[in-house]
């Protein structure tokens, strides 16, 4: 049996705060936004380029805050400057870690926090 991860499910609280970070400080691209003003929820689907998996934006009109569960660490992109884009968290609105490198070594990733604290794990494309 062939399996394929093709999506992660996110709920978020401001969709345009979440979508500006995205869209804005990452490369990714709405790919479609469907509005069920019905049912009190919006759906937004996130691609990154050079990947097959989507973030699905999920935001509730009426929820009430969210919490980051306990058990959720973080999501993983990776960038071909890793210096550089370290220079564009720390310019922005978002808290932004500091470079890291495993054991000590040559610095290789940060986190960065979205508007609903979920942290971004950014590495350096290898």
């Amino acid at each position: 049996m062939s399996q394929e991860l093709v999506e992660i499910c996110l709920r978020v609280r401001d969709i345009d705060a979440t979508l500006d970070f995205y869209t804005n400080l990452f490369d990714f691209e709405v790919a479609s936004r469907r509005e069920f003003p019905e049912k009190k929820f919006d759906l937004v689907y996130l691609n990154s380029p050079g990947s097959s998996v989507q973030i699905e934006l999920t935001y509730n009109y009426d929820a009430d805050p969210y919490e980051v569960g306990n058990g959720f660490s973080h999501l993983g992109v990776t960038v071909d400057d890793l210096e550089d884009m370290h220079e564009t968290c720390k310019a922005s609105a978002y808290k932004t870690g500091e470079l890291k490198g495993l054991s000590g070594g040559t610095p290789s990733y940060f986190f960065v926090t979205d508007p609903d604290g979920y942290r971004i794990e950014v590495k350096r494309r290898k």
